[in-house]
């Protein structure tokens, strides 16, 4: 049984940053192309960062490029996002996912519908 959860959440300021950890259970990610997706009030929920495999590619939404970095640890099951230059936009649920099928080495999902799995999510709140 897959299990993902997240943590690192939490309420800072305008301009912090946060690190938010999805640990996984169950299954080696190492064979997993993974992503993060957050959810804000009243809105859908949207893509936020991808990696592949092995870490070596990545994507970004455009609105989070440049100040959020993914990476992950294979040998430590756990991937990472660090937020950097928050801004109050950003609050939402944040949520790790997997998907269900090995992934090949360059695949950097981003659409929801591609992924089986997923965590509980971590609450992030930018004030201004």
């Amino acid at each position: 049984q897959v299990q993902l959860v997240e943590s690192g959440g939490g309420l800072v300021q305008a301009g912090d940053s946060l690190r938010l950890s999805c640990v996984a259970s169950g299954r080696a990610i190492r064979d997993y192309s993974m992503a993060w997706f957050r959810q804000a009030p009243g809105k859908e929920r949207e893509f936020v960062a991808a990696i592949n495999r092995n870490g070596a590619s990545t994507d970004y939404a455009d609105s989070v490029r440049g100040r959020f970095t993914i990476s992950r640890d294979n040998a430590k099951n756990t991937m990472y996002l660090q937020m950097n230059r928050l801004k109050p936009e950003d609050t939402a649920v944040y949520y790790c996912a997997e998907p269900l099928n090995r992934s090949v080495l360059t695949y950097t999902p981003t659409s929801a519908r591609q992924f089986t799995y997923w965590g509980q999510g971590t609450q992030v709140t930018v004030s201004a």
